[in-house]
């Protein structure tokens, strides 16, 4: 199931050896896997033209066609969920229990969604007394989607999906840490009947992105990453006056109140903390535990953390898998070790295992205070800040003090409280008695520093399209003179 080049442009593999050599390094034992190259100037150009030649053919199918190619994409997404999962496993080192049914799964999901209403889209009809007007959904153009590492199948079909459903074609640049899944959605496009040129990947760092991101053939720019890197590509799309949708990062609150159902709330702590090792953008990382329940949250969670199951992801039985790279592990004990500095309490894990690979222990501190480092910082790794509060006022307070806004939840029996909380907390995806499911119907996106836009459901379709407004005189046009 490996890809056989580097890059898919123009409906098939591409190589070209002059690039810069990516190395993919399987996470779980530090040995190369594959290797691919990073795009040279003129991977890119190739890439380019071939989208915005594409791109008119493609936008003058009707939709009922385009649809049809995506809901066969996902069709052989299902049908080859085991290769893929497999693939994702060596490109993140994520458990294959997490990958059979969170990744690849969710990307037939968004082809089979968007493929599913590319029929229906459309404009408004208005009557104006004897004249009347209509509205059109018309496509940007090219658009380009760059991904993170943590989800890069889901990720490039996320992106792709409603992009192609609109009419649009892309240039797809995954993270040079996870490059081998994208390149799989692009040949089973094609494979569904995608046109060459419909969807497109190349591989590279942040000059390629930077390359692709200033392109005058670029409409849009869709990118998931860290709060950083989207300030500044929001701003160079800015600058030539394109469509963006930034999808960042978080350091979201999971207030659980002493009502809630214990069980239910330590497994929510734990998939929202531990889960793909941590590496997930909605995490729920700060835990605010109201302190009449503290106690007994604690013990039930340690008890739980010690059961994980930590070994070779490519085993079912394990599921809890290592960090995707050294890098991204030597960030998370720097910040194991300032929780430490600062005075935080260490309850569980913490350490790094004596074993090949990115291996470090599922890390939980308690007594964590606001202003320390592990509280407002986000670490995207397996550590969980567990806070104390007394009052819905005063953890609402602190579960908003924060820079970002892309998730929040509350545990508790009280819904009337659930309701009133949830509509309190500054986030773009909130939770009630449950944490982090992202169906591909419901809007995903952040508010504040944690991004702009919206990705899936119908409101993906308002980023992937623009109105044109046409007005209908139908009688003679009059003048003062």
């Amino acid at each position: 199931m490996q890809p056989t080049a580097s890059h898919f442009v123009n409906g098939a593999y591409l190589e070209d050896t002059a690039g810069a050599p990516i190395p993919v390094i399987f996470p779980a034992n530090g040995e190369q896997i594959a290797r691919v190259h990073a795009a040279t100037p003129a991977v890119i150009e190739a890439a380019m033209a071939s989208a915005k030649a594409a791109q008119a053919g493609w936008a003058a199918l009707i939709g009922v066609e385009r649809g049809r190619i995506l809901r066969r994409a996902a069709d052989i997404i299902r049908e080859r969920n085991r290769e893929l999962s497999d693939l994702e496993t060596l490109d993140t080192g994520k458990p294959i229990q997490e990958t059979l049914v969170a990744d690849a799964t969710s990307a037939a999901d968004a082809l089979e969604y968007f493929g599913g209403i590319a029929a229906s889209l459309g404009g408004e009809h208005m009557q104006l007394g004897g004249d009347w007007a209509y509205t059109m959904r018309v496509p940007l153009g090219v658009c380009v989607g760059i991904g993170a590492w943590n989800y890069p199948t889901q990720i490039a079909a996320w992106k792709g999906a409603p992009a192609l459903a609109c009419g649009n074609t892309m240039v797809f640049k995954p993270s040079e840490q996870t490059p081998l899944c994208a390149l799989k959605v692009a040949e089973i496009l094609v494979e569904a009947g995608a046109p060459p040129g419909v969807f497109n990947v190349i591989q590279g760092a942040g000059l390629v992105g930077k390359a692709l991101v200033e392109d005058p053939r670029t409409a849009k720019v869709s990118l998931t990453g860290s709060a950083a890197t989207g300030k500044k590509v929001y701003a160079a799309a800015a600058a030539q006056m394109k469509h963006a949708t930034m999808e960042l990062g978080g350091k979201s609150p999971l207030i659980i109140f002493d009502d809630a159902d214990l069980e239910s709330a330590v497994s929510a702590a734990i998939n929202a903390n531990f889960y793909s090792s941590g590496q997930i953008c909605s995490n729920g990382t700060r835990v605010f535990v109201q302190r009449g329940i503290k106690d007994a949250f604690l013990a039930r969670l340690l008890k739980r953390t010690a059961n994980a199951i930590i070994g070779d992801p490519r085993d079912e039985a394990t599921n809890f898998g290592p960090m995707v790279s050294e890098e991204q592990l030597a960030i998370t004990c720097s910040y194991i070790k300032k929780g430490i500095s600062e005075g935080a309490r260490l309850v569980h894990g913490g350490n790094r295992l004596n074993q090949p690979g990115a291996y470090i222990e599922p890390t939980i501190f308690a007594d964590v205070t606001d202003d320390m480092t592990i509280a407002r910082e986000e670490i995207f790794g397996p550590v969980m800040s567990v806070l104390d509060f007394d009052t819905e006022e005063d953890v609402l307070e602190r579960a908003n003090a924060t820079e970002f806004g892309l998730s929040g939840a509350v545990f508790t029996a009280d819904l009337t409280r659930a309701h009133r909380v949830v509509h309190a907390i500054q986030a773009g995806s909130c939770w009630i008695n449950q944490y982090n499911l992202t169906p591909v119907e419901l809007p995903f996106g952040g508010m504040k520093g944690s991004g702009v836009g919206r990705e899936n459901s119908m409101a993906a379709i308002g980023h992937y399209s623009q109105l044109k407004t046409v007005y209908v005189g139908m009688s003679p046009v009059e003048a003062a003179f």
